[in-house]
């Protein structure tokens, strides 16, 4: 472990290293090296002696946040009564991190003439999963608080990683707090059915405030099936990458935003309407999200429980597109007569495939959408029977993580529950400490 210690804004801070096995199932070795987990400790003056807390980030595929005043928002809160770890889950961040130069440009998974090996990078993807992320966690807490248990907070995501760590290592855990994050024990397929439902109240709720949008989205859609328009990264934007847009549509922040994008998008050039510079910008920067966040989406669900062993994903975001109305692949925007919404989290072949980051692993994300052999990551057996004390906000409109499979959950854990809808899935950052503080209260009454 290698470690550097800092001061900032009245907080002592120590960034940790950790070599941790690629495969934690196995011995390391040659075909199973190690690779480097980051954490970020942050203590508050007289905080020395407080108990740990790490901080489970959101994703698959996000980094822990980068505060420039550790007080502010939830981390201040939660520096109150804990010495907090932020830490870069395997795959984000300062951690050994996936994307295409890491993995594709030293030529590990490439074969002869630069082809990629689908089967190696699906099999190396498949270890970025909850199983193998909150074995790094247990080394790092073995490090930092000599064995002892120590608190976790998990926003959407890390929610799941919590329950993966309930079901693996109760033990090592003295209370969890959830925001957003009780997953469904259920087939992916049954989760995109309510979020894509959800997806679509979302959109009418954005309509029902700016009416104007509803046709200028339908237009932009229209436009780009038959024009060819370029992201500032060289590639055509499509329907089917636009839509994804409609992600601002599940938070607090910046869905309100989201109206600013569609209020101007055309320009006049030479007589023909054209997509102004700028909105292709704003649209590039909104859809610049880590590859591994959309190569990994459907495999965070695959084989989640004893019970789904020998189910695959199938790539369950595309099919379910063609069942939902409004998100049909190949419906046509401007046909008034059936509803044309932006989408979610729904990464479909298509978006991934149009993408220049995440080009390169299409056939490693189509293996594993076939794969039948996922490890379970969550065990309900051991779930039912925990005494750790869990408190869990559920968004009431949810858009990510659908509010009934998240109360089924959370009764399996027995989990003390706030439903609100005063915040959406980012109520965590958005409310700066009033959520985590309402969790706290609850396991304290």
């Amino acid at each position: 472990m290698g470690t550097v210690t800092y001061r900032q804004h009245s907080c002592t801070v120590h960034e940790h290293r950790f070599d941790v096995p690629l495969d934690h199932m196995r011995a390391v070795g040659a075909d199973n090296p190690t690779i480097e987990v980051f954490a970020r400790e942050v203590v508050r003056d007289g905080g020395e002696d407080l108990p740990h807390v790490v901080h489970l980030q959101g994703g698959p595929g996000h980094e822990a946040p980068r505060n420039g005043d550790f007080h502010d928002g939830f981390v201040g809160h939660l520096l109150k009564d804990h010495r907090v770890v932020l830490l870069d889950q395997r795959g984000t961040g300062q951690s050994t991190r996936l994307d295409v130069r890491s993995l594709l440009e030293g030529g590990d998974f490439t074969g002869t003439g630069g082809t990629v090996d689908a089967q190696r990078l699906a099999d190396h993807l498949a270890l970025f999963r909850q199983d193998q992320i909150i074995r790094d966690a247990e080394v790092v807490r073995e490090a930092l608080t000599g064995g002892k248990p120590w608190s976790t907070i998990g926003q959407s995501y890390g929610g799941f990683l919590t329950l993966a760590y309930l079901s693996a290592f109760p033990e090592a855990l003295t209370k969890c707090l959830v925001t957003g994050g009780l997953a469904g024990m259920v087939h992916v397929d049954e989760i995109y059915r309510r979020t894509y439902a959800a997806t679509a109240a979302r959109n009418e709720t954005y309509f029902r405030r700016h009416r104007a949008d509803r046709r200028t989205i339908r237009e932009i859609a229209a436009h780009l099936r038959d024009t060819e328009e370029l992201l500032p990264t060289g590639e055509r934007l499509t329907p089917a990458r636009f839509r994804l847009v409609g992600m601002s549509l599940g938070g607090s922040l910046r869905t309100d935003l989201l109206h600013y994008l569609f209020e101007g998008p055309w320009v006049t050039v030479g007589g023909r309407r054209r997509l102004s510079a700028d909105f292709l910008a704003q649209v590039g920067t909104q859809l610049a999200w880590t590859p591994m966040y959309a190569v990994l989406h459907e495999a965070i669900y695959a084989g989640a429980t004893p019970d789904l062993a020998g189910t695959a994903t199938n790539w369950s975001a595309e099919r379910l597109s063609r069942e939902v109305p409004g998100f049909h692949p190949d419906a046509d925007p401007l046909d008034e007569a059936e509803p044309w919404y932006l989408s979610g989290e729904h990464m479909t072949r298509a978006a991934i495939a149009e993408d220049p980051a995440t080009r390169p692993f299409l056939e490693a994300v189509d293996v594993m959408a076939a794969r039948t052999d996922w490890p379970a990551v969550y065990l309900p057996e051991v779930l039912k029977d925990t005494e750790v004390p869990v408190a869990a906000a559920v968004y009431h409109d949810d858009m990510f993580v659908p509010r009934d499979l998240s109360l089924a959950t959370a009764d399996l854990v027995g989990a003390r529950t706030w439903i609100t809808n005063e915040f959406q899935h980012d109520g965590l950052r958005a409310s700066g400490g009033t959520v985590v503080d309402r969790l706290v209260d609850l396991l304290a009454d």
